[in-house]
């Protein structure tokens, strides 16, 4: 059996522990700085900004929106906002996050819908600058309302 030893005086063991948290808080930043960027909401400031957004998406819709609302969230989510967050909730979105604050609809006209030509409109909801909600419907007869997720061929 063999037993080390060794003499720390106090300034040198007070500066090993200072050594190892500055190297661990070092860590701890450099690792958590790269997931907080992926998982950045995107910041969508302008129309152009919204756009790029929604072709990001896979959709191709016209530049400008048709319709521009705002409007303000209840305090609390009651139907239709109840139902509708159903639909967000599919898709990553989550309405509950924007109880009482100011929203954005813009609606704007898809081009690129899979066996629809027209009629087909897509509606983004924004939260202080940042996307919230979305949908994308054909109102009417054979009508729908689906999520942002671009459908796969052979709809």
């Amino acid at each position: 059996m063999m037993i080390f030893t060794t003499r720390f005086s106090k300034k040198k063991a007070a500066l090993i522990v200072v050594v190892m948290g500055l190297a661990a808080t070092a860590l701890i930043l450099f690792v958590g700085r790269d997931t907080v960027e992926e998982s950045a909401p995107p910041q969508l400031l302008t129309n152009e900004a919204r756009v790029a957004y929604l072709q990001s998406l896979g959709w191709q819709v016209c530049p400008e929106p048709v319709e521009t609302l705002q409007f303000l969230m209840p305090d609390r989510l009651a139907e239709p906002y109840l139902s509708y967050n159903e639909l967000q909730t599919a898709q990553g979105f989550d309405l509950t996050g924007c109880c009482g604050k100011q929203l954005s609809r813009y609606t704007y006209t898809v081009n690129n819908y899979p066996n629809r030509t027209d009629g087909v409109q897509l509606n983004l909801y924004i939260c202080e600058d940042q996307p919230v909600a979305g949908d994308v419907c054909c109102p009417g007869a054979n009508g729908f309302q689906e999520t942002l997720v671009y459908p796969e061929s052979g709809i």
